[in-house]
């Protein structure tokens, strides 16, 4: 199973010479970012002054580096930096020619997974130094997606003894971990060094992998604290000697999709909120332990927790721990044979983001507008804002429309989040001046669909015109000003 590429990279080219493989590389790594200099114009989505610097800021940020350049430029740059092995960002240097790959740090961190992706990407090769990817075929402490290692201390020992040709023994308790077969190693199965694939909260010498396997179902009143939620969540695990590390997903029924409190569970626990429609969870009426006419009246399903855990599942899955109640919850828990994939389950809770993309200049756009632009699927705007975005956009699926639609694009945006997508609406200058951001609150006010309602939206701001106007101007709104549309 091919390890996962890290989110936001940061892709370094020092010139415009670099630009065309910098391009192809964005391409092929998704929600990547190009940055170049800001004397050599070119479409970067980021500029910058010196590189050196920059660099420095991105490693010091946690940005995992994609450099074009030569492997010294980024060694000398982050070298003041380093610290902590586990704490450190992935960091690759790429021959501008694309012909060589090299994991400079965070080998298993992403920047081994980095370096094949760009050497499948340009034909070139990966220079892969790390010798438990050479010897072993895998990387014991860069597991799948969702797995989760309990004692990460454990690692070290364990791949000295595989590559000493020592026996470990592989117990797979959980479930079977197809990644641990992928490589050359031999396992067998009774040695003093032992790796134990578990959901299981347990205190043991063995290197302990958590797969994600099991679905927390959550009920509740409407407006119950994220506090009880979380405490109820929490020791029901606990008394069931369950690891919260082996939580794959919290979910509900999608009366629940705006719920604060069980999104603050999902965030706890680090993990997606999903959400299921009341027919899905009346199909698993006979697998409950018991009807709740409460449930029944408020959703149209016999149990929430007990039936969206069973959802969550799978026909083969199990109900591990029945509801439990606290005042205004319930919680129940379930297993599947086979680890959970979250993403492919119910629906998640849709998410309008509107940006301000300021004057129109890739300088001039904020991280967090580039980030949210960077994380959506859709993206709504006016056609020629859209054309001044450009490649940081690209692979998207764009809703442009004429000037003047601006009623009729925040609804589109409405209704695609509704649905459960991730939408940007695209507003120039500042979105809450003169932009789209009111215009959003105020369909919401009206309450013209109530499934808007149930959708996450953030504001994001940009740079004003005015405020690019008096920079370049001097400083004329240096006190008291007033602006007229």
């Amino acid at each position: 199973m091919p390890a996962s590429l890290p989110d936001d990279i940061a892709i370094i080219a020092l010139g415009p010479s670099a630009a065309p493989l910098g391009r192809r590389l964005r391409t092929a790594l998704p929600g990547s970012r190009l940055h170049g200099p800001a004397a050599r114009p070119a479409d970067w989505d980021e500029s910058y002054e010196r590189a050196g610097p920059h660099i420095a800021q991105l490693f010091d940020a946690g940005r995992p580096i994609v450099g074009l350049c030569a492997s010294g430029i980024l060694i000398r740059a982050v070298a003041p930096l380093l610290a902590a092995k586990r704490r450190e960002p992935p960091v690759v240097a790429v021959a501008e020619d694309g012909s060589t790959a090299v994991p400079l740090l965070g080998g298993h961190r992403g920047a081994n997974a980095l370096a094949s992706t760009i050497a499948e990407t340009t034909g070139g090769t990966a220079a892969i130094t790390t010798a438990g990817d050479l010897v072993l075929g895998i990387a014991l402490d860069e597991p799948p997606p969702g797995w989760r290692i309990r004692n990460p201390d454990r690692v070290k020992p364990i791949a000295a003894a595989l590559l000493a040709g020592e026996p470990v023994a592989l117990i797979e308790e959980a479930c079977r971990a197809a990644w641990l077969h992928a490589g050359a190693i031999h396992w067998t199965e009774e040695a003093a060094q032992r790796v134990l694939i578990t959901d299981r909260a347990v205190a043991t010498k063995a290197l302990v992998f958590h797969p994600p396997v099991l679905a927390i179902g959550i009920g509740c009143e409407r407006g119950c604290t994220p506090e009880e939620i979380t405490d109820l969540a929490r020791s029901t695990l606990a008394e069931a000697g369950l690891a919260a590390e082996a939580v794959a997903v919290v979910v509900s029924v999608e009366h629940k999709l705006a719920e604060p409190g069980v999104h603050a569970l999902a965030a706890k626990l680090d993990v997606p909120a999903r959400f299921f429609t009341p027919a899905r969870l009346l199909a698993e009426t006979e697998r409950l332990t018991e009807h709740s006419q409460a449930a029944f009246r408020a959703t149209g399903c016999w149990g929430v927790a007990e039936g969206a855990a069973l959802a969550a599942v799978g026909a083969d899955g199990v109900l591990v721990v029945p509801k439990r109640k606290s005042r205004r919850a319930t919680c129940a828990v379930a297993r599947a044979p086979l680890p959970i994939d979250a993403a492919s389950i119910g629906r998640s809770r849709g998410r309008l983001a509107v940006i301000g993309i300021g004057p129109g200049d890739p300088a001039w756009r904020t991280p967090e507008a580039s980030a949210a632009l960077a994380a959506a699927g859709d993206i709504v705007g006016y056609s020629l804002y859209l054309d001044l975005i450009g490649p940081a956009i690209a692979g998207r699926t764009l809703h442009a429309s004429a000037i003047g639609a601006e009623a009729e694009r925040a609804r589109q945006a409405l209704d695609l989040a509704a649905e459960g997508r991730s939408v940007a609406l695209v507003s120039s200058g500042d979105a809450g001046i003169y932009g789209l951001a009111p215009l959003v609150f105020e369909l919401l006010d009206r309450g013209e669909k109530p499934e808007w309602r149930s959708v996450e939206i953030t504001v994001c701001p940009g740079l004003s015109a005015v405020q690019a106007a008096a920079a370049r101007a001097g400083a004329p709104l240096g006190h008291d000003f007033c602006a007229i549309s």
